[in-house]
């Protein structure tokens, strides 16, 4: 059935106001962090396929860091070995690794490319062990009942320095870059690192236009939970005082932070169950999230 003309004049009105957007982003670098129910609902993951891909076909370069936690989880039980959580953060011994790697950087890095690719793009998978690309060091987690103190969890690290040169390849030929956020040692150890750090440092690394940080909550809320839609750094730090921001959002908005004070232009925490999120956020005014900028 063809479109009315209404309809139509409605879908050309949209295209000529995302002309510039496209124009302003065009060349630029965005690295969105992949994760939530956009990376596990069938129809989300479609619509987050079909917009990197547009966005690479009109000149930008999406540079896409995904998670996988739940999966790890799933595997894990079907091994019989159990979970473990210390402040939040997974006890990652050498077999738990063993399944990270074999979960992140095979099953769920190999499924994103595969989704990409089939909507028309050049997706590459990656994991920061390839070309050394992601320096990790082991997280020191800090003891909560002796001071002074910390605990050991394990092949869980931080980002200690970014490599951005084989990304750069990739994107100057037209590839679309897919990193699973595991880090190597100076030993060669591998280690688990969270996706959010591993996209905020290599967004801080790439002098990226945009970093978007995909979720499972509508962006930042204030405390009668309506949404946030534009906040500067001396704004996020009053809501972080006043308890506002806390839980499970204070780390993203951190990273979110400190990714813009180190360079990024633009943060943007955006909600991952809207379908074509990232077209939404990038090349419309309104947006679906919170965007977080230095001033």
């Amino acid at each position: 059935m063809s479109a009315t003309p209404s309809t139509a004049a409605a879908k050309a009105e949209l295209l000529s106001e995302a002309l510039p957007f496209i124009q302003s982003f065009f060349d630029k670098t965005i690295v969105i962090k992949y994760g939530g129910n956009a990376m596990t609902e069938e129809r989300l993951k479609e619509s987050f396929a079909r917009d990197v891909v547009l966005l690479k076909l009109v000149g930008m370069n999406p540079v896409i860091v995904h998670g996988g936690g739940p999966q790890i989880g799933d595997m894990l039980k079907r091994i019989g070995k159990q979970s473990e959580f210390i402040q939040g953060m997974r006890v990652t011994d050498a077999e738990t690794m063993d399944v990270v790697e074999m979960v992140l950087g095979g099953l769920v890095n190999k499924s994103i490319v595969t989704l990409i690719n089939r909507h028309g793009g050049k997706a590459v998978g990656l994991t920061g062990k390839d070309g050394w690309m992601i320096r990790a060091r082991r997280m020191r987690l800090p003891s909560q009942e002796k001071a002074g103190e910390f605990v050991d969890i394990g092949q869980v690290g931080e980002v200690a320095a970014i490599d951005p040169a084989l990304v750069a390849l990739l994107d100057s030929q037209d590839f679309i870059p897919v990193i699973a956020p595991i880090g190597v040692g100076e030993d060669g150890a591998a280690y688990n690192i969270n996706a959010d750090l591993v996209a905020g440092k290599l967004a801080e690394t790439l002098r990226a236009e945009k970093l978007i940080l995909m979720t499972n909550t509508p962006g930042v809320l204030d405390k009668q939970g309506g949404l946030l839609s534009e906040l500067d750094a001396e704004q996020v730090r009053a809501l972080i005082e006043d308890g506002t921001i806390s839980g499970g959002m204070l780390p993203k908005v951190n990273c979110a932070l400190q990714a813009v004070r180190n360079g990024v232009k633009a943060s943007h925490i955006i909600d991952g169950r809207v379908e074509h999120a990232l077209l939404l956020e990038i090349l419309t005014s309104e947006g679906v999230g919170t965007l977080i900028k230095r001033a």
